[in-house]
């Protein structure tokens, strides 16, 4: 395993981090723990998570992933050697079933790690992150930006303001923002540089060939005021495997059981897809694997996010880390994302 640091602390992160948003959903609390066990074994030291997991988010199951893992951590007595990472989220009309419409305010923000720390069985967490911002802006595949103001939304400095006390008081280590954009992450390292306030180490936004996004603007932000990227969705919804060309629906995967994951499987995510597995077959790799190396190798990412529902899914991932991918590999992946440029953002 390779490790690196976050943001600009002491802090070793592995570079393979384990997602979880499957687990309440789509995985058993004794799946959960298997594979928390297995990563562990294999070096990954960093676990993210959020509050409103599992995916899709729904009143009778919120929470549920804190929960695994919290008992995970109870039963194996090893908090001590994992980075662990929770997120609180931001404003949304269309989840209700948390505090009543979730917010990034005082009384939110408190009431939301309190109530993760409990599931979690912990008393701080080494990295805490805005889910997504407050204010109206793009995330989540959203394009065409169209100026909003909400007179409601809470301000950057406030909400900064909270987490400071939360760093004070040895509940959180460090912060992290996620589904920002690049005013938004430079008005946070603003805010934290004038009024002495904790610095953000890191961002949370999804990074994968079917979605380039980043590069644009946030790649440089991450490198040159050291806030790396934590990649989500490197797969793409498992797209990247490539068991949904041809319109293939496999029993019992993500986008086969919710129809609403259809951010990554347009007509052009779809012909991408196609000519990235044409690449992995004339080297004789896995699709998967050749799409999670190429993440992992990006100098912006301090971490890759990977997820899996079945243990060989989970090996397959992990094992990525062992991957190269030579000069001729990545020349041929970059003449495809000239052709296919941001099919998913």
């Amino acid at each position: 395993m390779q490790y690196r640091k976050l943001g600009r602390t002491d802090v070793d992160v592995s570079a393979i981090c384990l997602g979880t948003m499957t687990w309440g959903e789509q995985n058993t609390e004794a799946e959960a723990h298997e594979q928390l066990d297995y990563a562990l074994d294999q070096g990954i030291n960093f676990i993210d998570t959020a509050e409103m997991y599992p995916v899709p988010p729904r009143a009778e199951t919120q929470g549920r992933t804190e929960q695994y893992i919290g008992t995970w951590l109870a039963s194996r007595g090893n908090r001590e050697k994992v980075v662990l990472a929770s997120k609180v989220a931001g404003y949304s009309d269309a989840m209700s079933h948390i505090r009543g419409g979730p917010r990034l305010n005082r009384q939110h923000i408190e009431k939301a790690l309190d109530d993760s720390l409990s599931r979690l069985q912990t008393d701080y967490l080494d990295l805490y992150q805005l889910h997504w911002p407050d204010r109206p802006t793009n995330f989540f595949g959203q394009l065409s930006y169209q100026h909003q103001e909400r007179q409601d939304a809470t301000p950057i400095l406030e909400t900064l303001e909270v987490l400071e006390d939360l760093v004070k008081a040895g509940k959180v280590r460090h912060v992290g923002l996620s589904n920002e954009t690049p005013w938004g992450t430079m008005k946070f390292l603003h805010h934290a540089e004038q009024s002495n306030l904790p610095r953000v180490v890191s961002i949370q936004n999804p990074y994968s060939l079917l979605n380039r996004s980043f590069e644009v603007g946030l790649a440089e932000v991450a490198h040159r005021e050291q806030v790396g990227l934590l990649a989500y969705s490197p797969m793409a919804f498992g797209v990247l495997s490539g068991k949904y060309i041809g319109g293939e629906r496999p029993a019992n995967a993500r986008i086969t059981l919710y129809a609403r994951f259809s951010r990554y499987t347009n007509a052009q995510g779809e012909a991408a897809t196609e000519v990235y597995q044409s690449i992995a077959d004339k080297y004789n790799l896995s699709l998967a694997q050749m799409a999670l190396a190429y993440v992992t190798s990006r100098s912006f990412v301090t971490s890759n996010i990977i997820g899996a529902t079945s243990m060989a899914q989970l090996k397959e991932n992990i094992d990525s880390i062992n991957l190269e991918l030579s000069p001729e590999m990545l020349e041929d992946i970059e003449s495809v994302h000239q052709v296919y440029t941001y099919p998913c953002p």
